[in-house]
């Protein structure tokens, strides 16, 4: 670092100064007024842990965060499989490759309340005439119950996102020499052989970071969560993230959701962190 020139510090301090004033102050002063009774404008009070162990008393809370950790493993393990399926599908050499993978990465550039109200008409209007047209019950009335909200969100986030995790495995994948799995089909490997053997393990830097991103990006859901089901029904399908807007700005309770914050803000980063570490330790091994 001592070794860079003017030039470098230049382009480089906008941002280090954007990141201290956006990210780490707020983080800071989050962290501080958690301990505090501040109440939006004001802390003349520190209460010590009293609002982390109110947050742990809160059934509300505790459900949510539950709804969270379910919502964020089938998720995580539905995009890698799909971002994976896709992926290996359009580097098939296929004609309409490009087109494929221009559709499938579309619903990523769509905003999530977007989505949300997009996907609540279909599951809403679309599904219950497409049940009364086929006389099948289980399609009305979907996002009515706790259980079908649940897909209805997991159906969402995967429908979005499956195309961004494709692109990060294609990257790796057409960077497998041709010559080796031509060389593993002609020593008589078949196709899951050639998977498991060659395609997996090389493009295991793929799956590291898929996973970060997935496992960061399912529990922070915020917008889709509000537009799709809005918590409902009783706050069943509520995601930690709009638990905490909710005890902010509807209850006032702003140190409250203070705490909430840090705890989520650890839940996630001791998640996200330890899923590299071992996917690293995991990559070295293969």
């Amino acid at each position: 670092m001592r070794n860079r020139d003017i030039s470098f510090w230049i382009f480089v301090t906008p941002v280090l100064l954007a990141l201290g004033l956006v990210v780490i102050i707020p983080l800071l002063y989050g962290f501080v007024y958690s301990f505090t009774n501040w109440n939006g404008l004001t802390a003349d009070e520190f209460l010590g842990f009293s609002n982390y162990i109110d947050l742990f008393k809160e059934e509300e809370f505790r459900a949510s965060l539950w709804f969270t950790i379910k919502f964020a493993v089938v998720s995580v393990i539905l995009l890698n499989v799909l971002g994976m399926g896709l992926a290996l599908l359009v580097t098939q050499g296929l004609k309409s490759s490009n087109f494929l993978r221009t559709v499938f990465f579309m619903p990523n550039l769509i905003g999530g309340l977007i989505l949300g109200f997009i996907w609540q008409f279909i599951f809403v209007s679309a599904f219950s005439s497409i049940g009364d047209l086929l006389g099948i019950e289980a399609l009305k009335g979907w996002l009515s119950t706790t259980e079908t909200g649940f897909w209805g969100l997991v159906i969402l986030n995967c429908w979005q996102w499956a195309g961004y995790i494709m692109i990060i495995y294609i990257a790796y994948l057409e960077n497998i020499p041709g010559d080796l799995l031509e060389a593993a089909e002609i020593d008589g490997a078949n196709s899951f052989q050639r998977f498991k053997n060659i395609i997996f393990p090389l493009v295991a830097p793929a799956f590291t970071v898929s996973m970060f991103l997935t496992v960061s990006h399912s529990f922070k859901i915020y917008d889709q969560n509000l537009s799709l089901t809005g918590g409902g029904p009783f706050n069943s399908t509520q995601m930690v993230a709009m638990e905490i807007y909710k005890t902010a700005f509807n209850e006032n309770q702003m140190a409250l959701a203070q705490s909430k914050g840090v705890i989520f803000l650890i839940l996630v980063a001791a998640v996200a962190l330890t899923n590299v570490y071992y996917n690293k330790k995991r990559e070295v091994d293969l």
